[in-house]
Formats: structure tokens, C-alpha cells, sequence
């Protein structure tokens, strides 16, 4: 992976900030919450974080034995539970360690800051620092928020117009937290980037922000003085009452360009760099295409992860054959480390058998011992020759497993008519055929399909919302006659009707008139039928690069490239001397990666709502064409299976769904501070304290090199630190914060 992989800035921002802390005895404690021991485990593994002079990684939930002779790194989310926890440990006569370097994935609230400050913990702090990593890095360009139950607090209608206020404050709550992701995304790539934002013209306002229409005042003019000012007497909360808040993305991008603003006053130096174009941000949501979610994929990921039981994107049990001929159950994690899965998951499934194919015999002809053996011819040739080869035993695996996929991939194409069903579903979603001419005979295509015991009713939902949209809404009566065809239950009819709820207009009467939908797909020159549609991600992406992105479609927030020159952008206000923000982060001042990378211009795109993998796809290969590093980020990352079961619960706010399955909470009483909301997100129940055992008197021995594993969630894997150091200095004696 190259230096601009998020992966890889990740990792070593933890790795840096865990080899800051050196401790005089050399050794020491790490100290993790769930949520940070999970973020962790995306990026290191046990054995890496070992590796770093790390005797014992500890819950901060657990009951832990007190270690005086050691120093600890705590590396937590900034929550006041997590904070009233370390001043605890180092509140009464016996010390749980000897010093503690305090490492918050997420920035620190000033009033937790003084809380320390003031707290008896503070004559025991050795190092306190921000990272600004609270996201996952799922690929090298694409990251998630991994929160799938957004979707319904988006796009779910409250119940009564009575819960209209409650599911508001709620929604904006979320967005918040999303708002905070984003720039912590921003801030770990150093991008202080220009924001624009979709607004929507072929449906009106989304969720619970409906009601608000009538009542809202009209919207300033884009970057004019009357925001500027509202932000400057009241902050984020002023700012938001100069906007027209009716659009999810817009409330989502001003509430981003805030929380930039602020960190920029407090880092003058964040996202300067004069190699490099200001990059820009581009926030839009699911209702933009509502094409991509139902269309059948054949690229391996998106066709992979569409058919088989992958979970979470990454992990398939799969049959692997021993060397002597039996079978087991394997368990894979598909991830960045496999380099044979990121060679081909973004090919054509045709044209990945065949690499993996040549591969495969390349393999074959630079080990003598399989010469003249003629290599493989088919699929089922690689089967049997990778049961002979015991001692090549990590290639076998990565050849078995993809192998595998690819052939399991295949055979639910042939049984479910998926190529029947693939043409159908691109014609309705390009409105044209193959040879480019307008489908006269869909109907005729599409009713045997419906018809078909063969087609599964999930494939039927797929081509009956797809032909919706390429109708833009049919009559009720022919509405009600293909869901009889197609045989669908209830439930099934559910997540049809849903599309409502997405701005998809699915019936219209003799006098309607057709809706106008300013992104129009370009032509494709996919040289596979059955591969036409591209994502209107990819227009909105190439025209924007172009310059040709319609400014009424997707306006700035603030700035514009042509108003706004990148100099303009680096005046700063005085550093606050009270707010821990003021302290610079060691990794702005680190080495820069190779002069190649950091002149390819950057562009981070966020879906809300949930993104597939095809938009994915898209991204990666419009950076290679396009010349720029570009990232792709979401609430999360989801399958047309998922996608249809999601909207059979979308009216019920989500009850009965994987992500929410008692639903969406219907009040939330008194409006919260986002501190509020923040810590009852990131709220763990402190374990059972154990009964007290008498402890062998003098200080703990040091500990040999065998270190011993902790016993927490994740048996796998979890991670170490970032990029930081300790304070300059200076800052140390004017906070008053370390005694020595």
C-alpha cells in the first residue's frame, strides 16, 4: 500500500504516538476502551503493539491489579466516564501506575480538559494528546462510520406528527456525531478542503426534517456575510439558524466546515501545503442514486459480497481441501494484507478468473517441482493441483479461498437466471439496450423473470424498483399487477413502497409529468453487457474534476476555489491558551511522505446513508485515471440484500432490522448537549470489582519478554498508538499540568 493509504496513516500515526511514550524503566501499560481497542484492531495486530515495549494491554473497564512501578498509556475515547476513571486511579494513597500519558482517539471537550486540570490526577500526567482517528479505515481509500442504523434516523418517517420534534433532535444529534467523523477524516489526511454539498430537486426534504419546510426563512446567499457573522457571535449553533437546514447534506456540511473553522483557529498550520491543491469535499447522500443499491455487480467484490455470506465486507468461511484430500471449514478476512484480493477485487469477474488463472500457473512454472505438469487449464484443474501442494501452504490458501469464491460466485449466476435478470435490470437503469436503442419490449423481458419460480423474490424487488424508476412511477393498477406476478409478500411490497420515503416517485396518475433529474448518467464504454450502469457518484466526481459540476446542484458552503485562493484560507485568529486544541500535535511537524504523493491533488467524498460497493469501486479506479488520491467514506457499507430487507422496516423506523432492531427511540426527552449524546454512545459498564486477595508486599517485578496476551473483547487483534508526542515544554508549565 502506498504512503497515501488511509490504512497506512492510520497505523503509523498509533504506532508513533505508543513509541512516544518511553517511560525510564522501558516498559509499559496500555490502557483501551472497547471502542478505541476496536479501531486498534483495524489497523495492528496484538503482536505489533507488543512489539513496542508494551508489557500488558489492559481494559479500562476491567478491575486491574495496581502496577506503581510502571507508567501506563491510556488510549480512550474522551468521554466523562472515561475521564472520571483515570482520575479515580490516581485519586487516593495508592497509585494505580506510576505516571499516565493520556492518548483521546477524538478531541477533548474544554470542560473535561479543566476537569483534569483540577483533578488530583493531574499531578500524575506525563503526556496529553489528541489523535484524531475515530473513524475505521476499512480500505486504503475508503473509510466508515460503520453505523448502519443512520440509514432510518435519515429516511424513517416519525409515527405522528407529535414525534416530529423529537426525531428532529434526534436526527441532528446524529449528524453531529457524523459531522465529527468526517473531520477527524479530514484532519488525520491534514485536508482543510472546500465543502460542497448536494441539494436535492427531485424530492422533497428528507426524514424528519419534512415538517420544517413552510417554517424555514430563506437561505443566504453561499459563503455570504450573514453566516460569517452568526458564526463569529455564537458559534456552530448561530451558524446553523442562517441556513436552511431542510437538507440532511447541507446541515451535514456546514456542521463539517464549523468544526473545521475551530480546529483551524487552534492549528494554524492545519492543511497547509504547498505542493499540493486544496482539496475539496463532497458530501451528497443515498437518495442521490437510487439506481446503484439494486443493480446486480459482476466485479468480485461487489458480486462477492452481493451473493455470498461475507460479513461485514471481510470475513468468509469457506471449504479448503488438505493435502490429503479432506475437506474443512476456513475462516478468511479479506482485507488490504491480501494482496491477491486487492489485485482483482475491483475486475470484471471474467477477467479476475483469468488473472488468478495466470497466476496461478506462474506460480506453478518458478517451482521445479511442478514442471511438466502443463499447468492449469480450468478452474477445476487449480482445485486438484492445490491439494498437492502441503508446503507451499500460504499460497495454497490464498488460491484456495479466492477459488473458491469465484466458483460459488458462478454457480448462483447460472441459477439464478442472473443474466436474464442483469439485462433487464440494464436496460431500466441505463433506458437503453444493449445496441443502444430504447427497450420497446421490457415488459415482455421483465414479466417471465416475475413470473419465474426460478428468480428469487429478493431479485424480483430488484427489477420491479428498478422499472419504477425507469418509469418514473407507474399506475397502482399496474403496480398491484406485478407484485402478483412476482408473487411478493407483504414485506416484500414493503420495500418497494419504501422508495417513497428515498424521493423515488413509484406511482403517478395520467396527468403527472415526468420528474426532472439534473445528474444524468454518461454514456458507459463497458465492453460487458451486463455492466453498462455506472454509479452517478462517477459523474458527479469526473464533473467536478472537469469544473463542470452545476454550482445550483452541488453549492460550496464557504469558500470556492475561484473565490477563495488557498493563501486567503491560512490567516488564523490567536491560539486559545485554555483549550488543550492550542497544543500542536507532533505529527504535523513529522517528515512528509514522497514528493510523487504529495503532489496528486486529494478529494474525499461522503455518502450518508450508506454506500455500495460499485460507488467503491468507481472511486478507486477514477483515481488512477484522474491522477488524485481519492476517498471514499460512509455511515456505512452495504449489499443489495441488505439494502431490500432495510427498506421492508424503513416505515417502522427500523424495528426488526439488524442495525436497530427494537427501532428508532421515539423521544429523547429534553434536548442533550453533544457531550451527552457522546457519552451514552460510548458508555461501558465498569466489571465486577473481584474479592480482594492478599498481594505479596514490594513493587511489581519487571516483566520478562514473554508478555503476556490481555484478556479482552477482540482475541484477534488490536493496536497501539498515533503520531503524537508530549507537549512542548512551554505549554507543559503554562497549563500548570506536570510537576516535576
Amino acid at each position: 500500500m502506498s504512503s497515501s493509504s488511509l490504512i497506512n496513516i492510520v497505523r503509523s500515526k498509533f504506532l508513533d504516538a505508543i513509541r512516544s511514550v518511553n517511560p525510564p524503566q522501558k516498559w509499559k501499560i496500555l490502557v483501551v476502551d472497547d471502542h478505541s481497542q476496536k479501531l486498534l484492531g483495524s489497523v495492528l495486530k496484538q503482536f505489533d503493539v507488543l512489539q513496542e515495549n508494551v508489557t500488558q494491554i489492559e481494559s479500562i473497564s476491567n478491575y486491574r491489579e495496581p502496577q506503581p512501578g510502571f507508567e501506563a498509556m491510556y488510549l480512550l475515547m474522551p468521554t466523562t466516564q472515561n475521564v472520571e476513571r483515570i482520575i479515580r486511579e490516581f485519586r487516593g494513597p495508592e497509585l494505580q501506575y506510576a505516571g499516565a500519558h493520556l492518548f483521546f482517539i477524538e478531541g477533548l471537550p474544554e470542560p473535561l480538559f479543566q476537569e483534569l486540570v483540577n483533578s488530583p490526577a493531574k499531578d500524575h500526567l506525563r503526556t496529553l494528546q489528541e489523535l484524531f482517528l475515530n473513524f475505521n479505515a476499512r480500505e486504503a481509500q475508503t473509510f466508515s462510520m460503520d453505523a448502519p442504523e443512520y440509514f432510518f434516523n435519515i429516511y424513517s418517517p416519525p409515527k405522528n406528527e407529535n414525534l416530529y420534534g423529537a426525531a428532529r433532535a434526534r436526527l441532528e444529534e446524529d449528524l453531529r456525531f457524523a459531522s465529527k467523523i468526517i473531520t477527524n477524516v479530514c484532519i488525520t489526511l491534514n485536508e482543510y478542503p472546500y465543502i460542497r454539498y448536494y441539494v436535492p430537486t427531485h424530492h422533497p426534504p428528507l426524514g424528519p426534517l419534512k415538517p420544517h419546510t413552510s417554517t424555514r426563512p430563506p437561505p443566504p446567499s453561499e459563503g455570504s456575510a450573514r453566516w460569517r457573522t452568526n458564526l463569529a457571535r455564537g458559534g456552530e449553533a448561530r451558524a446553523y439558524e442562517a441556513v436552511e437546514s431542510d437538507y440532511i447534506t447541507k446541515l451535514l456540511a456546514f456542521m463539517v466546515q464549523s468544526n473545521l473553522d475551530e480546529h483551524k483557529k487552534s492549528e494554524p498550520e492545519f492543511g497547509k501545503n504547498d505542493s499540493r491543491p486544496r482539496s475539496t469535499l463532497v458530501i451528497t447522500d443515498r437518495a442521490m442514486d437510487m439506481i446503484a443499491p439494486f443493480i446486480h455487480e459482476f466485479t468480485y467484490q461487489a458480486m462477492a459480497n452481493d451473493l455470498l455470506p461475507i460479513e461485514d465486507g471481510k470475513r468468509y468461511i469457506y471449504k479448503f481441501q488438505s493435502s490429503v484430500g479432506a475437506y474443512e471449514d476456513k475462516t478468511a478476512i479479506l482485507s488490504d494484507s491480501d494482496n491477491v484480493w486487492t489485485e482483482v477485487r475491483h475486475m470484471h469477474m471474467r477477467e479476475a478468473i483469468d488473472k488468478l488463472m495466470a497466476d496461478f500457473n506462474k506460480f506453478l512454472q518458478e517451482n521445479a517441482v511442478f514442471q511438466g505438469d502443463g499447468g492449469a487449464a480450468s478452474l477445476n484443474d487449480m482445485k486438484e493441483m492445490l491439494a498437492s501442494l502441503p508446503q507451499y501452504q500460504e499460497q495454497r490458501e490464498k488460491f484456495s479461498l479466492h477459488l473458491s469464491m469465484a466458483q460459488e460466485c458462478m454457480a448462483i449466476f447460472e441459477k439464478d437466471k442472473l443474466p436474464l435478470v442483469a439485462n433487464v435490470e440494464q436496460n431500466c437503469a441505463t433506458g437503453l439496450t444493449a445496441e443502444g436503442k430504447s427497450p420497446k419490449h421490457l415488459v415482455e423481458e421483465m414479466v417471465p423473470l416475475l413470473d419465474s419460480r426460478e428468480v428469487i423474490n429478493a431479485n424480483k424487488v430488484r427489477i420491479i424498483a428498478l422499472y419504477m424508476q425507469f418509469r418514473d412511477g407507474v399506475p397502482d393498477e399496474d403496480r398491484r399487477r406485478l407484485y402478483q406476478h412476482a408473487r411478493l409478500g407483504l414485506s416484500d411490497q414493503d420495500a418497494v413502497n419504501s422508495l417513497v420515503e428515498m424521493g423515488v416517485r413509484i406511482t403517478r396518475g395520467p396527468s403527472d409529468r415526468d420528474t426532472k433529474k439534473k445528474i444524468k448518467q454518461k454514456s458507459g464504454d463497458d465492453e460487458y453487457e451486463l455492466s453498462r450502469y455506472k454509479p452517478l457518484l462517477r459523474t458527479v466526481v469526473e464533473d467536478h474534476v472537469a469544473s463542470k459540476l452545476d454550482a445550483s446542484l452541488f453549492p460550496y458552503v464557504k469558500d470556492a476555489p475561484s473565490a477563495a485562493p488557498a493563501a486567503s484560507s491560512r490567516s488564523a485568529t490567536p491560539v486559545q491558551t485554555t483549550s488543550l486544541r492550542s497544543q500542536k500535535p507532533a505529527w504535523h511537524r513529522a517528515a512528509r511522505p514522497n514528493a510523487a504523493n504529495e503532489t496528486r491533488g486529494r478529494m474525499i467524498v461522503f455518502m450518508a446513508g450508506g454506500m455500495t460497493y460499485s460507488e467503491i469501486r468507481e472511486m478507486y479506479q477514477l483515481s488512477k485515471s484522474l491522477n488524485k488520491d481519492i476517498y471514499i467514506g460512509s455511515t456505512h457499507i452495504f449489499t443489495p440484500r441488505q439494502f431490500v430487507d432495510d427498506l421492508k422496516v424503513l416505515p417502522l423506523g427500523g424495528v426488526g432490522s439488524r442495525a436497530a432492531p427494537n427501532g428508532l427511540r421515539e423521544s429523547i426527552g429534553e434536548k442533550r448537549s453533544f457531550q451527552e449524546y457522546y457519552d451514552s454512545k460510548y458508555y461501558t459498564k465498569d466489571a465486577p470489582r473481584p474479592q480482594p486477595q492478599q498481594r505479596p508486599a514490594g513493587r511489581s517485578p519487571a516483566p520478562s519478554p514473554m508478555l503476556r496476551a490481555p484478556k479482552l473483547s477482540s482475541a484477534e487483534s488490536y493496536g497501539s498508538a498515533s503520531s503524537t508526542s508530549s507537549m512542548p515544554e512551554e505549554k507543559k508549565k503554562k497549563k500548570g499540568l506536570f510537576r516535576f
